[in-house]
């Protein structure tokens, strides 16, 4: 039985991993960080509940322990870890900080490089010398790029190359990845996911970011204004790189199950989807006409519309992006045709998430 330990298991797609896992029997541990409201298990266990939609999971085979990521040994004693690593593992790195302001750029950088180099640490001190490494970056440590995108490393850069400090430090954490490997013969692989959304095949969508937190910002205002006619600054002919989550456990189960894989994968879509079929999507679900648009001047734009531009501090980044994503390297550990976005799934998921977590809560304030 082959053993897989993760940290921050208990985040989207970490759980959806630790998901399928467990039903293919594998031996799991979840490493959670507990709180004052609910225990690390506990959390495991809400986490996989939300995601099971009602599907009955099986959890013998899996463990979870407390840990704080940036604590030594992760305040774990000595003997648990010796235990946990007592024979070759896949152990895989998920924790992270998703926030990307200035603001909390200490924040950002404590957690996505102090965390990740705590984590080698840890590894190269209690795994055994045949375990390996991966690591959860992602497609958009690119930065602003008009080339396309390699499975390889690059430079370290400043800030004005990067969309925002998330980027850039998951950049830092990959050549912090690279340098462990050439000085201390660190067992690694970085795995590169773009924007991870809902199942491609049922439409159930359990994450509020990215695509859904634009639409979440969207209706907040289109039920507290209907039938206004808005305009937002996004290139209609720009694309998004987005993946299903029911694909990426696919993947991730690829590197488990593969003798011999490449140091880094970039996990995306084939075939990105256009900001137009997006914004259409959204639009046909709320009670407002949406009308993108490449260029917007800021003097001009309505009061509804200055709110709207405000709430997009984050999505606006990557409104007018159409980034092209070498594959190499997954193409050699994924020979079948995976699930990609259309259209048609696209819509079925935002159908999902508005039927369940939007459109109840918004009215309710309305009213």
């Amino acid at each position: 039985m082959k053993r897989i330990i993760i940290n921050g298991a208990n985040g989207y797609v970490a759980s959806n991993f630790i998901k399928k896992l467990i039903a293919q029997d594998y031996e799991v541990i979840a490493l959670v960080r507990g709180n004052s409201k609910f225990s690390a298990k506990q959390r495991m266990l809400n986490a996989l509940e939300e995601m099971s939609n009602g599907e009955k999971l099986k959890y013998e085979n899996l463990k979870v322990y407390n840990y704080a990521l940036l604590e030594e040994d992760f305040s774990m004693s000595q003997e648990q870890l010796r235990v946990i690593f007592n024979k070759k593992a896949y152990y895989y790195h998920f924790a992270a900080s998703l926030k990307f302001s200035e603001k909390t750029k200490d924040e950002i950088f404590k957690t996505n490089i102090n965390g990740v180099n705590n984590s080698i640490n840890l590894f190269l001190k209690y795994a055994t010398k045949n375990s390996q490494f991966f690591f959860i970056s992602t497609a958009y440590s690119c930065g602003k790029t008009s080339s396309i995108f390699k499975e390889e490393f690059y430079k370290n850069k400043e800030i004005t190359s990067f969309r925002n400090y998330y980027e850039q430090s998951k950049r830092f954490a990959e050549n912090l990845i690279r340098k462990n490997i050439d000085d201390n013969g660190l067992n690694a692989h970085i795995l590169r996911p773009s924007q991870v959304v809902g199942n491609n095949i049922t439409g159930i969508t359990k994450t509020d970011f990215g695509v859904f937190d634009f639409m979440k910002r969207l209706s907040n205002l289109a039920y507290k204004y209907p039938n206004e006619t808005v305009r937002i600054k996004v290139n209609p002919d720009a694309t998004q790189n987005l993946i299903p989550i029911n694909t990426i456990a696919n993947y991730l189960i690829a590197t488990i199950t593969k003798e011999e894989l490449p140091t880094i994968i970039n996990f995306v879509a084939k075939q990105p989807i256009k900001n137009s079929d997006i914004i259409n999507c959204i639009g046909n679900m709320l009670p407002i006409k949406i009308i993108s648009t490449k260029q917007l001047d800021k003097n001009l734009m309505t009061p509804i519309e200055r709110l709207i531009d405000i709430g997009m501090s984050f999505t606006g980044e990557y409104s007018d992006t159409n980034i092209h994503f070498d594959t190499k390297n997954l193409d050699k550990i994924i020979t079948t045709k995976e699930s990609e976005i259309t259209k048609e799934s696209l819509q079925q998921m935002l159908d999902y998430f508005a039927n369940n977590f939007l459109r109840k809560r918004i009215l309710s304030k309305v009213s």
